[in-house]
Order: structure tokens, then C-alpha cells, then sequence
């Protein structure tokens, strides 16, 4: 028996291959599948199944493109309802796979159809658990995501959710190994681990959401207290995932257009398309097309993407580091993003050599920043999250979460210059070029964010740790 996690940071996704006599369980893959299909080639396997635990809202899964290039059957969950053909499982329900067999476990709560996948080993012992978004490292999943206008409640969800964990996955033994969907940085929980494989024994210990004295009520409470509004994406990935979508490598071949200056120009003008520069920030902030969106690739890329884009039939025009517009190309596809229309041949310095109009940020260390903070009416906006900025922040700096940025345009002053930061330097200028595409200039962005300010000696407030907020 082979048991391979698959983690791609960028979504913080975790995909399982799971290899038994020359057969091939896949749970949860990747929208792009041939490395899978590599993968059982090379240990001359079979893709007999593809597991889904639930229909994702952060990323589209690789179960049709998958099934279609293998003939797997893609296995659904109780409830579960999709346009293409797919096995519904019973609970309870088993399939073999070579000498070990995998069990679904019905655990309704995150969505109605959450199921985790129980594998047993040759001997019919508990092994493990392929717990999707219905158990997390440190957390459960958010019970907000599969309400249901005036018939559904996320109260009557995490309560579906509580008897799910108690009923289906706590009474298992604590040596049995669980595998989640997520890991830090997913925006399907509250407060992730950085983990990613953990005994189930432990998780009874220190997950807050496995309490044993803990009442439905108090559940119900603690886990839907603090949820932030999910991203915009969200139900447009779950609609692709339960209807299906393009092949992605017919998404890069149609999208993967060079297009030249004038060609990009054009496209621009004429199109309702916005231009989406993934270089690095400091060379966004050196120079970019005026009017651009910064979403640096070395970074968490799709999540943003998805968040601050939010629509994934936006037409999109593409800056790339000469020799990444595939890379781009595909992990836009990876959150549904498939109308690339083309990108920058020759990258931005062919723009710039042009004598094309480029527009740059105003961008400073942190020590420069310490230095103008000795005036008064300094105005300071942190655009990290609200508990990052409870945590610690700079004495009367305002928090405008780059989550919701354009909910606080108006916050931001029209002639005062003002200063923008985040925790390292990557999301303050995401908000830099959202504000300057908004007509907003009059902004200075801090390298290196708020551990370059603290370390500056810029007066901050107490710490506090997080995971008391």
C-alpha cells in the first residue's frame, strides 16, 4: 500500500494517491491530472476510482477532466448531485482497492454531501482518514458555505457538523493517520493548521472543535463565531465543480496567445479585460502598465485571485515574468479563472522600451518610513487581516483588510499622502495598484511590511497573541 500527499501550497491543498495491487485511488486532484496519470503509469498501476470528499468552493478539482482521460469513476458522497455521470455512495458504502478498501463516512456539516473516506489496510484495521473539510488540522471546516435561502441555516449546519464528528469520527482509534483537504492559509477554516498529516489521537487533544465535554451549543457557537464573509469565487467553483468544465490543457493552448505591444494595446482598449501583472512587487513598484492589478505568482496567487477578482469569466491580459505565462496561465485555471485572452510577449520591459506610458508606487524602507512618522497626522493604513491586526499594529494605524479593500475606498484621503502596509510587503501592494487603478495616488507603500516597521523601532501596540482574539 502507497499513500502519497499531494500539497500545492499556493491553495494550500492537500490531493491523495493511493496505490494498492497495481490499482490507483485519486482523491481530491488537481485540476491539471497528467502527472496522476504519470504517476500509476510509472508504477504500471490502474486509476480504478476518483474520490471527491465534497464539492470545493476554493479551487476546481480535476475529478472529469481525470475520469474522462482514465474511464475512473468520479464517487460523490450522499446527496451529492452532478451533471455528469458519478457514482452517489451510500454511507457506509465500501470499495476495494487492490487488498485495502475505502469506507465513506457520511458527515454532513461543511456541505450536505461532506463525506470522509476511511481506509482500511490489508488486515482490516483502521488506517486512516481522507477527511476533505469536515476535520482540519487544528479546526473543522466552515459550516457557512451550503446555506440555503430560508431552508438552511450555518447554525443548522455546524449542528449537522457537531453530530457528524461525534458519531462518525471521534469514536475511531486515535492511531488512525488523518489526511485533510486544507492546510494553513485556506480560507474553508477559521484557524488552520501548518501541518498537514496528524494522528487523529492528537487532533482529540488539541483540535478546540473535538472537545469531549464540549455541548452541541457551545459547538455551534465556537464555530461559527469570527467567520469572515467567504470569498466571491467561491459558489462559481463550486458550479464548475458540479457541472463540469474545459479540459485545462485546452484552456492554456486557447489562452497562451504572445500577443505584442501593439496587439496588447489594442486588446486592452477594446475590451472590457483587466491586466493582471505577476511579477514581483518591487518590480511592479519600479514600473507597470498604468491601471494594472499587482498579484504577485510568488505568493499565495489563485486565493487572491479569487478574492479580489471574484467573477472567473472576467477576460483577463496577462504580465508575466518572461518564460511563467503557462505556469500563470494554469493556476489561474486552478480556481476557474479560463478567460486568459493572452499576455505580454517579451514581458514589461518590451513595454517599456516601446516608449509606452508606464505608471510606478512610491515604495520605502522602513526606516525611511520611522524617520516620516516623527510628524504629525501621519496616516497609516495596515491591509492585513483583522486578527493579524489585533495581534499587534502600529499605534493608531487604521486596518483596512486587503480581503475587502474596496469596501474602504472611501477611507482613503483624497489629497493627503498616506502610507500602506501589510505583514511582509506582498499584500500592501496588491492594495497599492487596486487603490492607483481606482485613481487613488497619493499612497506610499512600506517594504518589507509590519516586521521590517517593528524592527525599525516604530511604536506598535501590545502583543497579543492570536489565538486568544
Amino acid at each position: 500500500m502507497k499513500i502519497e500527499q499531494i500539497y500545492t501550497g499556493c491553495l494550500a491543498q492537500g490531493a491523495y494517491y493511493i496505490e494498492s495491487e497495481g490499482e490507483v485511488a485519486i482523491i481530491d486532484p488537481l485540476r491539471e491530472v497528467q502527472p496522476y496519470i504519470e504517476r500509476a503509469k510509472s508504477d504500471k498501476a490502474t486509476i480504478k476510482y476518483i474520490f471527491e470528499t465534497h464539492f470545493h468552493a476554493d479551487f476546481v478539482s480535476g475529478h472529469v477532466t481525470l475520469s474522462k482521460a482514465t474511464g475512473a469513476p468520479i464517487v460523490f458522497g450522499p446527496n451529492a448531485e452532478t451533471s455528469f455521470d458519478s457514482i452517489i455512495a451510500k454511507d457506509g458504502q465500501v470499495f476495494q482497492l487492490g487488498k485495502i478498501t475505502i469506507t465513506v463516512l457520511h458527515t454532513p456539516g461543511h456541505t450536505m454531501e461532506s463525506s470522509v473516506y476511511l481506509l482500511k489496510d490489508e488486515n482490516g484495521k483502521d488506517h486512516a482518514i481522507f477527511s476533505g473539510d469536515t476535520l482540519f488540522l487544528g479546526d473543522v471546516g466552515r459550516p457557512d458555505l451550503a446555506q440555503k435561502a430560508g431552508s438552511i441555516t450555518e447554525e443548522d449546519l455546524a449542528g449537522y457538523l457537531f453530530e457528524s464528528l461525534r458519531s462518525k469520527i471521534m469514536p475511531l482509534a486515535d492511531d488512525v493517520i488523518v489526511y485533510p483537504a486544507h492546510g494553513a492559509g485556506s480560507s474553508c477554516g477559521k484557524n488552520l493548521s501548518k501541518e498537514t498529516v496528524d494522528s487523529l489521537g492528537n487532533q482529540k487533544r488539541t483540535n478546540y472543535a473535538l472537545r469531549a465535554n464540549m455541548t452541541k451549543e457551545e459547538f455551534i457557537k465556537e464555530i461559527t463565531e469570527g467567520l469572515l464573509p467567504p470569498p466571491k469565487y467561491f459558489p462559481l467553483n463550486v458550479k464548475m465543480n458540479k457541472e463540469g468544465y474545459d479540459n485545462i490543457e485546452d484552456v492554456i493552448k486557447r489562452s497562451a496567445q504572445a500577443l505584442s505591444t501593439e496587439a496588447f494595446e489594442a486588446a486592452a482598449n477594446e475590451t472590457e479585460a483587466l491586466v493582471l501583472d505577476v511579477r514581483h512587487q518591487d518590480d511592479f513598484a519600479k514600473g507597470h502598465i498604468p491601471r494594472s492589478i499587482f498579484i504577485g505568482l510568488d505568493g499565495s496567487f489563485a486565493p487572491w485571485v479569487g478574492a479580489l477578482i471574484a467573477d472567473v469569466k472576467q477576460p483577463i491580459l496577462l504580465v508575466t515574468p518572461p518564460g511563467r505565462e503557462e505556469e500563470t496561465i494554469t493556476r489561474l485555471s486552478r480556481v476557474g479563472f479560463d478567460h486568459v485572452l493572452g499576455y505580454l510577449k517579451g514581458g514589461f520591459e518590451v513595454w517599456k522600451n516601446a516608449a509606452k506610458e508606464y505608471d510606478t508606487v512610491s515604495s520605502i524602507p522602513a526606516t525611511t518610513f520611522k524617520d516620516a512618522m516623527q510628524g504629525k497626522n501621519k496616516l497609516v493604513f495596515d491591509v492585513r487581516k483583522e486578527g493579524e491586526f489585533l495581534s499587534e499594529h502600529i499605534v493608531e494605524a487604521n486596518n483596512t483588510p486587503l480581503d475587502y479593500i474596496n469596501d474602504y475606498l472611501k477611507e482613503f484621503p483624497d489629497g493627503d499622502t498616506f502610507f500602506v502596509h501589510c505583514a511582509g510587503g506582498y499584500r500592501s501592494m496588491i492594495a497599492a495598484s487596486i487603490l492607483k487603478s481606482r485613481g487613488i495616488h497619493n499612497l506610499i507603500d512600506v517594504q518589507g511590511g509590519f516586521s521590517a516597521i517593528k524592527e525599525s523601532g516604530v511604536e506598535v501596540s501590545n502583543y497579543v497573541c492570536p489565538t486568544t482574539l
